[in-house]
């Protein structure tokens, strides 16, 4: 259901500066790591690709950096920022704010600033702190209200802390790893995120936003689906022979397509807030096909996991973004020009990066450039339009 707007309140008449915790920017958690992941996501890709291109050298720019940063950086920070303001409006209890936000925000980029320049056991341990640090008081806000259904989040959130942990160990040679196994391992746990949190709002936000549509939830349907998405991440870290893996995965394919087409996609073509979230997630099922088929050694694993990050992690991260962004300022739910093209920028990002990793070599660098440049200016036009959001208090008057 759309908020309705109301008159602007009267500006304060004592100038907050943003380093105070009564700052609005620390108000809830979206705030700050919104921003924040927007910044890097849209900075990150293009120094990436301008090193795999030989543009610029940086040797700590490398490729286990662009895809740890990409998981642990950008996504992390959306998740983080998600699930303090999920968790406050689930239980109408705070979670961590004002000083307690800003620590958190800084330590984050205490980690980004780490990777680039600290010791590896140092840059370590900084950034493993994170997740712990946020997992604790959510778990905490969410057993105190009563809360049971959700309590899996911050054991998903320890899931992630544990394959980040693996990643560092395997860079400074405690482990005989590559660094991409633990990125997978984060990148399928975060779809599972997806899958859950999906699966809850999207038919909501679709029967509230979208006339005439009436998206079907099947318990049934949707236990099966989850339960096969839960075998085909295990598959594929443990790892099972290739055909049993090709067989679940494209069983956990079909099941979120199947899922996905009951929500009614089709009623949603007039409302850029809707289908965002419904082409982004279609991206999952279309993940988990390229898995199968990665499996049998007819696609690289690489175009699976880009179709999972960039198709439909990217897109429902910006998706999200925005529609958290304009609800929790008191804003109109609806989307303009600036978010359209964000959408379609990151949609063409996605194609594009899918077409690097299957399509004729001849095409690769100019295909990497094209989704690098969609994906950071999808990030920048986010960063610039919702920076004022996220910097101001609420229009409504309202906290948070």
């Amino acid at each position: 259901m759309s908020l309705l707007t109301i008159e602007e309140p009267v500006p304060p008449a004592r100038f907050i500066p943003p380093w105070q915790p009564a700052h609005p920017v620390w108000a809830l958690g979206f705030r700050p790591f919104y921003l924040l992941a927007a910044l890097l996501a849209a900075v990150a890709v293009p120094v990436w690709v301008a090193q795999y291109l030989g543009w610029i050298a940086w040797p700590r720019i490398g490729l286990a950096w662009h895809m740890h940063e990409m998981v642990f950086g950008m996504a992390v920070a959306v998740v983080v920022g998600f699930l303090l303001t999920a968790v406050r409006a689930w239980t109408g209890q705070w979670t961590p704010r004002r000083g307690h936000l800003a620590a958190l925000a800084a330590l984050w980029v205490a980690g980004r600033v780490a990777l680039l320049a600290a010791p590896p056991l140092v840059a370590a341990v900084v950034d493993l702190a994170l997740l712990p640090l946020v997992a604790w008081p959510l778990w905490r806000v969410l057993r105190r209200s009563g809360n049971s259904k959700n309590q899996f989040l911050p054991l998903l959130l320890v899931l992630l802390t544990i394959a980040n942990a693996l990643y560092h160990a395997s860079v400074l040679g405690w482990l005989a790893l590559a660094p991409a196994t633990p990125i997978e391992a984060a990148i399928l746990i975060i779809v599972l995120i997806e899958s859950v949190i999906g699966a809850r709002v999207i038919p909501m936000f679709t029967r509230n936003g979208a006339p005439g549509s009436e998206p079907v939830v099947h318990p049934r349907r949707d236990n099966i689906a989850r339960a096969l998405t839960v075998a085909a991440v295990i598959g594929w870290m443990l790892p099972l022979p290739a055909a049993a893996f090709a067989s679940l995965a494209f069983a956990a394919g079909c099941a979120s397509m199947l899922r996905l087409a009951g929500w009614q996609p089709q009623r949603t073509l007039r409302v850029p807030l809707l289908w965002i979230m419904h082409l982004s997630y279609a991206w999952i099922p279309v993940g988990f096909f390229l898995l199968a088929l990665a499996a049998l050694h007819v696609v690289t694993p690489s175009a699976a996991f880009h179709a999972l990050t960039v198709g439909s992690m990217a897109g429902l991260i910006i998706g999200m973004m925005t529609r958290t962004t304009l609800g929790h300022t008191g804003r109109l739910l609806k989307a303009g020009a600036a978010e359209t093209a964000m959408y379609c920028l990151i949609q063409l990002g996605a194609l594009a990066r899918l077409c690097a990793a299957i399509g004729p070599g001849a095409a690769r660098e100019a295909a990497l450039v094209t989704a690098a440049l969609a994906w950071s200016l999808a990030f920048a036009l986010y960063a610039i339009v919702y920076a004022p959001y996220l910097w101001r208090a609420r229009i409504d008057g309202k906290e948070g």
